[in-house]
């Protein structure tokens, strides 16, 4: 499973055209008797198919299913693997859909949530008490690095079950497969698909437990359409390439702005004061495409925000145009304001997602920010 992946992938020739491309399935059902594999989209659909085999090469796993959004994934795996009485071990420090998702929606279907203090430590000591241990790699937007190795060896000292959104890393950057994991998930919408037009999401694993997963999803309906798998599929074959772009931008974006007056609390995993950056060192490949940073200002941050030109203000990352996010009052805006302070995400808190455009522009245009 520790093979290298060849760029681009090769997608399956359609053998009646011999079309290059894997074409779109547009339909909601297929010709019975003939179409016995495929009866209805909604349970199964061959382009959706093909991203779920492109994404299996890409995680080093045996299989995969792909979802309408990363929730959906995260949601349809969970409530495959617990149940009544199962626990849940999950970081505070997460995109705070999930979190609460397990600490408060679960816990109505008598799922019990384990929250450890914050880092690594905590976690790795918490993980063998869970029958379920939920984690971010990198995590949103704190971008800690979380030590999937040593989690892993943990939770399956009692048969426990490792589920890993890489969505921050990316497959390029890290194979949480090979260190240990049991089930990756990835937001699609990210920098998988990575042009800001597709909403997905995918979990990937062994034969035995997506089987399990997507035969749920088919129950749930958290079903992905043939055009987002098709849009996601034309992501993945650039995805090495702007993913070596993004990861040196980042880099040095991060870098600059730790010199430059205005910003302070720079966080980025390829930093040397970064907390886990010797974790990071070890397993990852890259240090990803998001820089998060406090701004020193007496105005208001969201004004501030909007005076930039190339960067976008907007929820979402990933894509090959940079963006930047206020967490506080949008992915993390379901969070008391306690919550975001024990999680370092204060007003003056932003996401910055780095795209393609020249790092020395990016950072021209931050600067503008406290102009």
């Amino acid at each position: 499973m520790s093979k290298k992946i060849n760029f681009p992938i090769k997608e399956n020739i359609d053998p009646n055209t011999g079309s290059l491309s894997f074409p779109i399935h547009q339909t909601s059902a297929f010709l019975m008797p003939e179409g016995e594999r495929y009866r209805y989209s909604r349970e199964l659909n061959p382009t959706v198919e093909e991203l779920g085999r492109i994404i299996a090469i890409l995680e080093k796993t045996e299989a995969a299913t792909c979802f309408a959004s990363g929730m959906g994934a995260i949601s349809t795996t969970l409530f495959t693997l617990a149940k009544p009485g199962s626990t849940i071990l999950i970081h505070r420090d997460t995109f705070a859909r999930t979190y609460k998702l397990v600490t408060e929606f679960m816990a109505r279907w008598g799922v019990k949530a384990i929250v450890p203090d914050l880092g690594n430590d905590a976690l790795v000591n918490a993980a063998s008490k869970a029958d379920v241990v939920f984690l971010e790699s990198i995590t949103n937007p704190i971008l800690r690095v979380y030590d999937v190795e040593a989690v892993a060896r943990e939770i399956h000292r009692n048969n426990g079950i490792l589920v890993v959104d890489e969505t921050f890393a990316t497959p390029i950057n890290q194979s949480a497969s090979d260190l240990g994991a049991d089930v990756v998930i990835q937001s699609l919408s990210k920098f998988i698909s990575g042009h800001n037009d597709v909403i997905g999401g995918s979990a990937a694993g062994n034969r035995e437990i997506i089987s399990r997963i997507d035969n749920f999803r088919r129950t749930l309906g958290t079903t992905m359409d043939p055009n987002t798998a098709f849009l996601t599929l034309r992501g993945i074959k650039t995805l090495k390439t702007r993913m070596a772009q993004i990861n040196a931008s980042a880099l040095e974006i991060a870098g600059k702005l730790r010199k430059m007056p205005g910003f302070s609390h720079i966080r980025h995993p390829g930093l040397p004061d970064h907390p886990d950056h010797d974790i990071a060192r070890r397993s990852l490949r890259g240090f990803g495409g998001v820089v998060t940073f406090d701004l020193n200002i007496s105005g208001d941050p969201l004004a501030a925000m909007k005076k930039m030109e190339i960067v976008t203000p907007a929820n979402t990352l990933g894509g090959v145009n940079s963006t930047i996010s206020h967490p506080s009052t949008m992915s993390h805006r379901s969070l008391s304001e306690k919550e975001k302070l024990e999680l370092g995400v204060k007003k003056e808190t932003f996401r910055l997602s780095v795209g393609l455009e020249d790092p020395e522009a990016i950072i021209e245009d931050l600067k503008k920010m406290v102009a």
